[in-house]
């Protein structure tokens, strides 16, 4: 009899959010799990060679063997440059700090 390990799938858009429970056999891998779960064939977008993968927030290879209760997470492609975005966060704040106040 074949070690059945409990996993799940899981993609979200900003709209719409995918999981999937599955048992896969043991030794299986991120990316035959993804394959498994049927996230590609309802989101045809997904493209795995560009799109990073990971095990709770923690970026992994496709071959990377999955262990019992791992969920693998599929990542979106950024929308804005993190790095940027804080730049302008700070300068933004800056402008504010520096405005002239009332005197009351």
């Amino acid at each position: 009899m074949t070690e059945l390990v409990q996993v799940y799938v899981c993609y979200a858009l900003p709209e719409r959010e995918w999981l999937r429970p599955m048992q896969v056999a043991a030794g299986t891998t991120i990316g035959e799990a993804i394959e498994q779960s049927g996230v590609l064939e309802a989101f045809p977008d997904i493209n795995l060679t560009t799109q990073p993968v990971g095990i709770y927030a923690k970026k992994k290879d496709l071959d990377t063997v999955l262990r019992e209760r791992d969920r693998i997470e599929i990542y979106r492609p950024l929308v804005a440059d993190p790095k940027d975005s804080r730049r302008k966060r700070a300068a933004k704040k800056e402008a504010a700090g520096a405005a002239p106040r009332a005197s009351t």
